[in-house]
């Protein structure tokens, strides 16, 4: 049977997890090596359920219940046929990370009060704190928790209880008995006050809006009774079908009534307008359903029917996931292996935050638990970035995925046409040295987990030329900073010539043109006509720094052009001279 208890809301447990990843690692040159495709195989934030896990350790099991304080998962189960050397029927205890058992609740009072082995039927509601109040045949209400030695119990008079479900207040329980519908104290098990129907089926609480919604499968109808008066409020008519009912179940958010009837699901919202119809696919027939208010979602689990003569039958159920606003498919269908009506209904526990949910298969005497998970989602894309060849690139991505995304950085070199991996790009740190021959080139990160993969934008790189500093050469005309002048060589002495030839040794020249001078030459030695000047330094460059440019020619090899320059020069003087003299003789 199915859980019949609001499942209160929560966190999600790992719902999600961020990934930031920095590309910033250690290689010189431009990183480029298998070819990747453009676009992910599924769409970004795809949600799914996977099996994670499968618990056989509490017999055949019956109803689940996830306690909303302790956290604890509560099975109430039946014994296994095949396990004849033990009696696995009880209330057990497990963790629901593992499955492995706490503790088991086999004992609990007759209608005389003694002690027996009890099976559990049905899970009705949790107690504050820890533990759980429980159905067990044919009439028991039972209360216990991890840990007792013993339930405590009662029963209430008459008739087989058909259904049950939690009370109206912390204190009772409501039981059916065929078409008697009846509230109970849940420690004594007496009744507090009854109304008879035409007919007996399954029924659930909307304690929020003080409603009781009740199926009857046989007459294809549902009473709404009202808490206060405990009568029927108004009727609703149910598709006419095969006689076949799963469960009533009410969402507790929303109020809606969703009834698992045949081979569908008919939900009616909370005055019992009727909201759609959700069809399951061959002989799937719906058998238990859950709520999560966090997601805003409800929980399916479709049985086959088992009789593989029948067209479209395969023994495999189904979990489907739905949006409560609009009954559309949230999740894609889960495949459920060997799950089938034969040897009883399945029953659903979900934790709160949808993280985690938990289907019990009676055939099969197991639990399986399902774990939520999304496809990576790109919160941050790399940016472009234009550099100058020689400076290191650094790209950022981030995407958020449930299992945490694995990264592969790619690159392209034809404007995104083809990608290929950026080998050793799997760290969260990763930096090259651009290149020029990466100009050009677009760059993304590719994030990935078991439901997909999603991708970032793609950023451009652009490679420049750093501008030319003027730097030191080895001539004259391109250094940074001239060199010192060198000394120059003392002048020629002249030769012997006319008392008027001769002069003085001309000082040290100039350092260099444009140039701050340079260290004066010695001062040549007295001479004639052909006496020769000091020697200067010639410096180098248009520079501020004393003894500008590069080294200096010396001024031994000035000195004998400057000779001759004068020589030349004094015969000229003597030429004009006597050309004069003649015009005026």
């Amino acid at each position: 049977m199915t859980p019949r208890h609001p499942l209160t809301p929560g966190r999600a447990g790992a719902a999600s997890a961020a990934l930031a990843l920095v590309l910033a690692s250690a290689a010189t040159g431009s990183p480029a090596s298998a070819a990747g495709g453009e676009g992910a195989d599924v769409p970004q934030g795809t949600v799914a359920y996977r099996s994670v896990a499968q618990f056989t350790t509490a017999g055949k099991p019956r109803d689940l219940l996830l306690h909303p304080d302790s956290k604890k998962l509560y099975v109430g189960s039946d014994d296994l046929p095949e396990t004849t050397d033990v009696n696995e029927s009880g209330l057990h205890v497990l963790d629901p990370a593992d499955g492995k058992v706490r503790s088991t609740v086999g004992q609990a009072p007759g209608p005389t009060g003694t002690l027996g082995r009890r099976a559990v039927r049905q899970l009705l509601a949790p107690m504050p704190g820890d533990g759980a109040v429980f159905l067990y045949p044919l009439r028991g209400i039972g209360t216990a928790k991890d840990g007792d030695a013993a339930a405590a119990g009662a029963w209430v008079a008459g008739a087989a209880v058909t259904h049950a479900t939690a009370g109206l207040t912390p204190s009772t329980v409501l039981v059916a008995q065929g078409p008697v519908l009846s509230e109970v104290d849940t420690a004594t098990a007496t009744v507090k006050r009854s109304v008879t129907l035409a007919g007996g089926g399954t029924f659930a609480v909307d304690a929020a809006r003080g409603t009781v919604w009740f199926t009857d499968i046989g007459n294809r109808r549902m009473y709404r009774i009202d808490a206060a008066t405990f009568q029927v409020a108004a009727t609703v008519e149910l598709p006419a079908g095969e006689g076949f009912g799963g469960f009533t179940e009410v969402d507790p958010e929303t109020g809606a009534v969703w009834v698992g009837l045949d081979s569908s699901v008919v939900v009616h919202d909370a005055t019992g307008k009727r909201l759609g119809t959700l069809r399951g696919t061959g002989t799937d027939m719906p058998r238990a359903a859950g709520f999560d208010s966090t997601t805003h979602e409800a929980f399916v689990v479709w049985q086959d029917a088992g009789d593989t003569s029948q067209p479209g039958s395969d023994n495999d159920g189904t979990l489907t996931v739905h949006r409560t606003r609009d009954l559309q498919e949230a999740v894609k269908p889960v495949v459920l292996p060997g799950m089938h009506v034969q040897l009883g209904s399945a029953a659903l526990a979900v934790e709160p935050g949808g993280a985690a949910v938990f289907v019990s298969d009676p055939v099969a005497g197991r639990i399986t638990r399902l774990e939520r998970a999304a496809s990576p989602k790109v919160t941050r894309n790399p940016a472009d970035q234009a550099v100058t060849a020689g400076s290191r690139v650094s790209l950022t991505a981030e995407a958020e995925g449930t299992p945490r995304p694995t990264v592969a950085w790619q690159v392209s070199t034809d404007a995104g046409r083809t990608w290929q991996a950026v080998a050793g790009a799997t760290s969260p740190a990763y930096t090259f040295t651009a290149a020029l021959s990466d100009s050009g080139r677009r760059y993304r990160a590719e994030f990935s987990n078991d439901v997909g993969a999603g991708r970032t934008a793609a950023a451009a790189l652009t490679v420049t030329i750093a501008d030319p500093t003027t730097g030191g050469g080895d001539d004259g005309g391109s250094a940074t900073t001239g060199g010192t002048g060198g000394t120059g060589s003392t002048g020629s002495t002249g030769s012997a010539g006319s008392t008027t030839g001769g002069s003085d040794g001309g000082s040290g020249g100039a350092g260099g043109s444009d140039g701050t001078s340079g260290t004066s030459g010695t001062t040549g030695s007295t001479g004639g006509v052909g006496g020769g000047s000091a020697g200067a330094t010639v410096g180098g460059g248009d520079h501020a720094a004393p003894g500008g440019g590069a080294l200096a020619s010396t001024g031994a090899a000035v000195a004998p052009l400057a000779g001759s320059a004068l020589v030349l020069t004094a015969a000229g003087w003597v030429l004009m001279r006597r050309a004069r003299a003649r015009s005026t003789g």
